[in-house]
C-alpha cells in the first residue's frame, strides 16, 4: 500500500498495523512570522518526541539521486526541508507511504526500523535531519532485505 502524504494530510493505512510500532508523520512547528521575516521554532521533546543527539543536513543534492536506503535499529529521526523541497519514503516492511516536504515548519517523523528512501531534491533543497542517536555505522541495516527479515516480514 503506497500513499503520498504533504502537510499533514493522512492516507488509508492497513488494518494489520499495531498502535505498538510508532508510525512515521507529519509533523507541524511553530511559525512565528512578521515584517522581518519568518522563524520556525523546533524543541527536543517538546517539539518532538526525543533528545538530539546528533545534527546533519544535505544539500547541492542532484535532482536524480536516492538518498538514505536504510534503517536504524536504535536512532530516530525528524527530517525537515528548510529550503526547497523533497520526498522522503518510508517503508516498514507492510506498508509504505511517501511525504512531500517543501516548507521549513513542516517535516516528517521517522521511528527507528523504517527503511527511509529520499529523493525528488529540488536544486535549492536543504534537508535538515534531526537524529536521537549518535552516528553508529552498526545499527545501519543497508540491504532491503536484510531489513525485511529483521521485521519480520520475508
Amino acid at each position: 500500500m503506497s500513499s503520498i502524504q504533504s502537510i499533514g494530510s493522512r492516507g488509508a493505512r492497513q488494518a494489520e498495523e499495531t498502535a505498538a510500532q510508532p508510525e512515521a508523520k507529519i509533523m507541524r512547528f511553530q511559525e512565528i512570522t512578521d515584517g522581518r521575516g519568518s522563524l520556525v521554532v523546533v524543541e527536543d521533546l517538546k517539539d518532538i518526541p526525543f533528545r538530539i543527539a546528533r545534527i546533519f543536513y544535505i544539500y547541492g543534492t542532484d535532482t536524480e539521486a536516492v538518498r538514505g536506503c536504510h534503517a536504524n535499529r536504535k536512532t530516530e529521526f525528524v527530517l525537515i526541508n528548510v529550503c526547497g523541497s523533497s520526498k522522503v519514503k518510508a517503508m516498514n516492511g507492510r506498508t509504505e507511504e511517501v511525504y512531500v516536504l517543501d516548507k521549513p515548519s513542516v517535516g516528517v517523523y521517522l521511528p527507528k526500523m523504517v527503511w527511509k528512501e529520499m529523493y525528488d531534491f529540488s536544486a535549492d533543497s536543504v534537508l535538515l535531519c534531526l537524529c536521537s542517536e549518535n552516528y553508529d555505522p552498526g545499527e545501519y541495516i543497508r540491504d532491503y532485505n536484510a531489513f525485511l527479515k529483521e521485521v519480520r516480514c520475508l
